[in-house]
């Protein structure tokens, strides 16, 4: 298999206070090995509405993630920035292309 992505569904009016909530992880490299990257999205037809794509290499590891008090104490301060409870979707990736040899001419 070639991965694991989680993408977090959730509603805001506090957009910048979630962003600063997740400054300190990144500055402070306190990710997992396993953690591949995330992409924070805007949904440009309904605005207040975001996407956060996370990959992992596993299923497996996404789930060690999860279970790390840091983890938790992130979630909990997260979902109190939400205007309602995110909705998580747990995804195996079956194949990726990164459109580097789309571009190869």
């Amino acid at each position: 298999m070639a991965g694991f992505v989680q993408i977090i569904e959730f509603k805001t009016s506090r957009i910048e206070e979630i962003e600063k909530l997740g400054t300190p992880s990144r500055s402070e490299g306190s990710t997992p090995a396993s953690f591949r990257g995330v992409k924070v999205t805007a949904d440009r037809d309904r605005p207040g509405s975001y996407y956060t794509i996370v990959e992992f290499d596993s299923y497996e590891s996404a789930m060690e993630n999860s279970a790390r008090p840091e983890t938790s104490e992130f979630a909990e301060k997260f979902a109190a920035l939400c205007d309602g409870p995110p909705v998580f979707r747990n995804l195996d990736v079956l194949w990726s292309d990164t459109g580097q040899d789309a571009q190869a001419t």
